[in-house]
């Protein structure tokens, strides 16, 4: 007597059989004679989905937090640089003025 092999659903098909028991357009058993799958696994299925929806917006919003201190510093390295370029300007500037000749002391 062969034990049956067990079957392994992606994640897309999860979601999409947690989402049709959701919007109620059928009952959970209609959902799942559909789609050959048992209602205490839609059950666990959903459960799961519904433990874990909070943690997306949570990470969203780290996202979006993150994305804002990476923008701050991206500014803060540009103002950086462009005063740095300016000092840089200034600083050749000065050197012509007093006769340094940039290229000769590359070497």
């Amino acid at each position: 007597m062969g034990r049956k092999k067990r079957r392994v659903f992606s994640a897309s098909f999860k979601t999409e059989v947690v989402l049709a028991s959701l919007q109620g357009r059928q009952s959970g058993a209609e959902v799942c004679r559909e789609r050959d799958i048992t209602e205490n696994l839609l059950s666990r299925w959903k459960a799961e989905f519904l433990e874990r929806a909070p943690s997306l917006f949570e990470q969203e919003a780290q996202r979006e937090r993150s994305t804002q201190i990476e923008q701050s510093r991206i500014a803060e390295l540009e103002r950086l640089v462009g005063r740095q370029a300016l000092e840089l300007e200034v600083l050749k500037k000065a050197g012509a003025a007093l006769g340094f000749n940039w290229m000769q002391n590359e070497r």
